[in-house]
C-alpha cells in the first residue's frame, strides 16, 4: 500500500510538471501537486516504523544490472515532515504576480528530486535526482524574481551547489570503481577495504558535497541571496523537504559509505564544521531586516545543529556506544522534523505579510492585532520552537541535543570528550542568539504597532500558518508517541533501540531518567495554570491607580512612530560587540538646497560584510572571468580556427591511441 502511494505521488508530481509545461490549468496543477504531497505523507504514516519494501525499477536502469527503490524509516520520517508544509505551499502557490507556470514546474522537479534522493539506491540515479532538486529550486527563484539581480543570485547558488555535485560525483565514482558497480549495496561492503588516503578523501568529498546544500561553511553565503530572490513559498520548500533530503544523503554517506575506522576523525570534523557554521549563521540571521534572509540563515543554522548531532553519533559509534549513537541520530531526526514545520509556518507568514504590504521588510505593522487568532497563534508557536522555548518541538530537540553532548564522558578518548564539551558551548551560544533572533522577528515583524493601516493577512495564509503552528505543538506534545516510529531506524543502523529508551511514560529522557527528564505533554497542562498568576496580577492592577507618563524623547514632543524599535536598533548592540565578525559599515548622507542649512533629504545605509565572499568567492569569480576573457577567442566565428582545433584534437586522439 505504501509503495502504491509513493508511486501515486511521483505520478501526480509528473502530471503537475506536464501541466506547467503546457500552461493548461495552473490551479489544477497546484492542486495535483498538493495531492501528491498528501500521498507521500500518507505513505510515510503507513510504512513507519518499518520502512517500505524494495521495489525494482527496470525502466530506470543506469550503469547497473538493476535498480531498487526503498524508503528507510529515517527517510520516511524526514520526507513526511518535509512534505507537510509543501502541501500547503502547493495549495497556496507563489505570491509573485508572474512566473506561475515556471514556478510550478520547479516545485514539481524539486519534489521528484527529493523523492529520488530519499529512495533511489544507485549512484547515477541519485546524482540525477540531486541535480533535479538544485535546478528545481533555481527555477522557482528565477520564475518569481522578487529581488534585483535574481538571475545572478540563482547562478551563484547553482555555482556553489555544482561544486558540491562534483564532489559527490567524485566520491560515488571512487566507491563505484572499488566496488565494481554503482549500487549502494556495494558501497557499504567496499568502504572497509579502501586504502586509508582514499577513504579519507571520500569522506571529505561527501561532507563537501552534501554540505553545499545544507549550508555548512563556506556555502551558507548563497542562502540569503537565493532565498531573498524568491518568495516564502519557495523558501518553505528549500528549508523543508529539500534540506531534509540533503541531510539524509549526508547521514547515509557517513554512516554507510564511509569506513567506520574513520568515525572519530569524521565525527570531530562534522562537529567542528557544525558548531562554527551554526554560530556564524545565527549571528548573521540576527542582523537581517528581511524575513526571507533571516529565515534563510536560520535554516543553515538548524541544518548545522543536525550536522553536530550526526558528528556526535559518529563519535559515540567510534567509542562503541551504540545506544548513545542511536540517541544522537534520533535527535537529529527530531530536530529537522520540528524545523521543517516551524520554518514552513514562518515562511508562509512572510508571504502573508508580502501580499498585504508588497515587501518582506521586518518592520512594525500591527500584523497580530489586525488578524485572526489562528494566524498569531501559529506564528507564535513556530517562533517559540525556533527559539527553543518550551513546550515546542524546537525546545524538545535542542534539550535532547544538550543532553546528548553532555554524555561525552562515556567516550574513552580525550579528543572525543573535548569535542563534545566545545560543541556544547557552541550550541549554548547559538541557542542564545537564536532566541534573540526570533524575539526580534516576532516582536517587530508581527507584534509591533502599526504606523498606519494594520496589515491583514489573507484567510488562506492565516489558516496555513495556524495549521503548521499547531503541528509544531502537536509534535512536541505527542513526542512520547511519535518516537516509536524511529525504533527500527536505530536498530537497523546501530543495533540498539535508542528511541524506545527515550521515553518513560509521558516523560522524555536521554536513555535514562536518572540523568535528566522533561515532559512537554505535561507542560502543556502546567503552563496555562502558571499563566493564571500574571493574569491575576493584571486583573488586580485594574483596581489600582496607574500613572502613565510619556517616554522622554529628547525634549521634543513624542512621536511613537519615529521612536519605535526597528530591526537595526534591536540588533545593533550585538553588531557592535561582534564587530570583528560582522565588520559593519554605516554611511549617512544629506541632500541640501540653497545652502547647507536647508536639508531636503537624509539617507542612511548600513550593512555587514560577509566573511567568505571577499576572501574566497570574489577571487574565484575574478579568476574565472579573466580566464573566460582570454579563451573567448575560441568563439571568434572564424572557420579556419575551428578546423585547426579539430585537426589538433584528432592528432591528440591518434597519439593517445598509439601510445
Amino acid at each position: 500500500m505504501a509503495n502504491d502511494l509513493i508511486a501515486a505521488a511521483a505520478t501526480l508530481w509528473c502530471l503537475a510538471a506536464l501541466l506547467a509545461l503546457t500552461g493548461v490549468a495552473p490551479t489544477a496543477g497546484r492542486l495535483i501537486a498538493a495531492l501528491g504531497c498528501l500521498a507521500g505523507i500518507a505513505a510515510a504514516i503507513l510504512a513507519l516504523p518499518d520502512g517500505t519494501s524494495a521495489v525494482a525499477l527496470p525502466f530506470l536502469r543506469i550503469a547497473d544490472s538493476g535498480s531498487k527503490f526503498r524508503l528507510t524509516p529515517d527517510a520516511l520520517w524526514l520526507m513526511g515532515f518535509g512534505l507537510a508544509p509543501a502541501t500547503l505551499v502547493a495549495l497556496l502557490g507563489s505570491p509573485a504576480r508572474h512566473g506561475g507556470r515556471s514556478w510550478l514546474f520547479g516545485l514539481a522537479m524539486s519534489l521528484l528530486g527529493a523523492l529520488g534522493v530519499f529512495g533511489l539506491r544507485n549512484g547515477a540515479q541519485f546524482l540525477i535526482a540531486w541535480e533535479m532538486m538544485s535546478l528545481g529550486g533555481a527555477m522557482m527563484i528565477l520564475a518569481e524574481s522578487l529581488a534585483t539581480k535574481s538571475g545572478q543570485r540563482a547562478l551563484f547558488m547553482l555555482g556553489l551547489l555544482e561544486v558540491g555535485a562534483i564532489a559527490l560525483l567524485a566520491a560515488i565514482l571512487a566507491l563505484g570503481t572499488a566496488g565494481g558497480g554503482l549500487g549502494f549495496a556495494g558501497f557499504h561492503a567496499v568502504s572497509a577495504h579502501l586504502p586509508g588516503a582514499v577513504a579519507a578523501i571520500v569522506g571529505v568529498l561527501l561532507i563537501l558535497g552534501f554540505g553545499a546544500k545544507l549550508g555548512l561553511l563556506p556555502f551558507y553565503e548563497w542562502f540569503p541571496g537565493a532565498y531573498g530572490a524568491g518568495s516564502g513559498a519557495t523558501g518553505a520548500i528549500m528549508s523543508g523537504v529539500i534540506l531534509n533530503a540533503a541531510f539524509f544523503g549526508l547521514a547515509r554517506g557517513m554512516l554507510s559509505w564511509a569506513p567506520q575506522s574513520f568515525d572519530q576523525g569524521f565525527g570531530i570534523l562534522l562537529c567542528a564544521l557544525g558548531v562554527v557554521s551554526a554560530i556564524l549563521t545565527t549571528l548573521y540571521a540576527f542582523q537581517q531586516e528581511d524575513w526571507r534572509a533571516l529565515l534563510a540563515f536560520s535554516s543553515a543554522e538548524n541544518a548545522s545543529i543536525a550536522v553536530i548531532a550526526l558528528g556526535t553519533c559518529l563519535l559515540f559509534r567510534a567509542g562503541h556506544e551504540p545506544m548513545l549513537a542511536g540517541l544522537a541520530f534520533t535527535v537529529a531526526l527530531l530536530h529537522l522534523a520540528g524545523h521543517a514545520l516551524a520554518k514552513g509556518c514562518l515562511f508562509l507568514s512572510a508571504d502573508g505579510i508580502f501580499l498585504a504590504t508588497g515587501d518582506y521588510a521586518i518592520v512594525q505593522r500591527g500584523a497580530l492585532r489586525a488578524n485572526r487568532l489562528i494566524f498569531g497563534a501559529g506564528a507564535l508557536f513556530a517562533a517559540m520552537s525556533l527559539a527553543a522555548m518550551p513546550p515546542q518541538a524546537g525546545f524538545v530537540s535542542e534539550w535532547f541535543m544538550f543532553e546528548t553532548v553532555f554524555q561525552g564522558f562515556h567516550l574513552p578518548d580525550l579528543a572525543g570528550r573535548l569535542t563534545l564539551v566545545l560543541s556544547g558551548a557552541g550550541l549554548a551560544l547559538t541557542a542564545a542568539i537564536a532566541f534573540a533572533t526570533f524575539v526580534k522577528l516576532f516582536g517587530i515583524g508581527l507584534l509591533g504597532r502599526s504606523d498606519g493601516t494594520p496589515v491583514r493577512v489573507r484567510i488562506g495564509h492565516a489558516a496555513a500558518v495556524g495549521a503548521l503552528g499547531l503541528g509544531v505543538l502537536a509534535l512536541a506534545v505527542g513526542m512520547p508517541i511519535w518516537l516509536g516510529a524511529l525504533n527500527q531506524t536505530d536498530l537497523a543502523r546501530f543495533g540498539a533501540d535508542a528511541a524506545a529508551h527515550m521515553t518513560a511514560g509521558w516523560i522524555l529522557v536521554p536513555l535514562t531518567d536518572k540523568f535528566a527528564f522533561i515532559s512537554p505533554s505535561k507542560l502543556i497542562i502546567a503552563m496555562p495554570l502558571l499563566a493564571l498568576l500574571p493574569i491575576g496580577l493584571l486583573l488586580a492592577s485594574k483596581r489600582l491607580r496607574v500613572r502613565r507618563s510619556p517616554v522622554w524623547y529628547g525634549g521634543s514632543p513624542q512621536d511613537p512612530v519615529r521612536a519605535a524599535t526597528t530591526a537595526l536598533t534591536f540588533s545593533n548592540s550585538l553588531r557592535t560587540f561582534y564587530s570583528f565578525v560582522y565588520r559593519p559599515s554605516a554611511e549617512a548622507g544629506r541632500e541640501t538646497s540653497v545652502s547647507d542649512y536647508f536639508v531636503r533629504r537624509l539617507s542612511f545605509e548600513h550593512d555587514v560584510a560577509p566573511i567568505f565572499g571577499p576572501l574566497l568567492f570574489a577571487p574565484l569569480v575574478r579568476f574565472i572571468t579573466n580566464l573566460a576573457r582570454r579563451i573567448r577567442v575560441l568563439q571568434s566565428g572564424h572557420l579556419n580556427l575551428y578546423l585547426a582545433i579539430l585537426g589538433l584534437l584528432l592528432v591528440v586522439i591518434l597519439v593517445i591511441s598509439l601510445f
